[in-house]
């Protein structure tokens, strides 16, 4: 397994972005004008060998919490051991997030520009079927202006049976000149989940009552629907602002913000 990092450029020569093939292509730098925007927490190793998330990480093939070590979709029915070392788990012990990263070594694709990347993934070996039984392929394509980093991703069933998609993003936002205490967060949501003790959503929704909140020494995980259009999530401190729009195709979002770390993920 490689953790090379790539490096992309933008033509302004303002922003960088490192992105790693051989950790399912996780974002583990986002610098304008020198100045680093993602908390890199454990850093990429931990991140590959044990899905300690950080930078931008891609949650592949589901995102958040399953319930139990098994689900139902698309009509198939699966049934993971829960001593499987290739599945992360949360702080009680509940599948979380897919697969461990270091198992997607993704292939880049030759002939992109210095401001962009372009990347593959089949999801076609014994191994991630065992995992995930549904054959497809991924594109990841990657894209930067000064200031802006663009991140798509493409889904294509490739063997004949409906593909579920329940993936995202989750980008590890750092203000570095302000502490956290004074963080100001921008909410792009009408509605929140309602979670058990486990952290799994109960089917019960509560409504946002404040858009707009001071980030404090509040903690935060929470799944949240009823998106504003467009959705942006922000976070603003020190004089600096952070925006992450979704695009097209995302129904949830998840605010995450431990109390006592310096980072907040959209």
């Amino acid at each position: 397994m490689s953790l090379e990092a790539l490096t992309i450029t933008s033509a302004g020569g303002r922003t960088s972005a490192q992105f790693v093939p051989g950790a399912n292509m996780v974002c583990c730098s986002l610098k304008h004008d020198g100045v680093e925007w993602l908390a890199q927490r454990r850093g990429v190793a931990t991140y590959a060998e044990a899905g300690k998330t950080m930078g931008i990480p891609l949650l592949y093939p589901w995102a958040n919490r399953l319930g139990r070590f098994g689900y139902e979709a698309a009509g198939k029915t699966v049934v993971l051991d829960e001593t499987d070392p290739r599945i992360p788990r949360d702080s009680q012990g509940l599948p979380i997030h897919g697969v461990i990263p270091g198992l997607l070594n993704w292939e880049v694709v030759d002939g992109t520009s210095a401001s962009a990347v372009e990347a593959r993934l089949e999801w076609a070996s014994a191994e991630l079927l065992e995992l995930f039984p549904y054959p497809h392929e991924v594109e990841f394509d990657a894209g930067l202006s000064d200031g802006q980093l663009t991140i798509a991703i493409t889904v294509r069933a490739s063997g004949g049976v409906p593909v579920p998609v329940s993936f995202g993003c989750h980008p590890y936002l750092r203000m570095a000149s302000a502490p956290r205490d004074t963080w100001e967060v921008e909410l792009a949501a009408s509605r929140r989940l309602v979670l058990d003790g486990r952290g799994i959503p109960t089917g019960e929704r509560e409504p946002v009552t404040e858009a707009r909140v001071k980030l404090g020494d509040t903690s935060w995980d929470t799944p949240l629907d009823g998106l504003t259009q467009p959705t942006r999530f922000s976070v603003t401190g020190g004089g600096a602002k952070l925006t992450v729009a979704f695009r097209t195709g995302y129904e949830f979002a998840q605010v995450f913000a431990p109390a006592g770390e310096n980072f907040i993920c959209f």
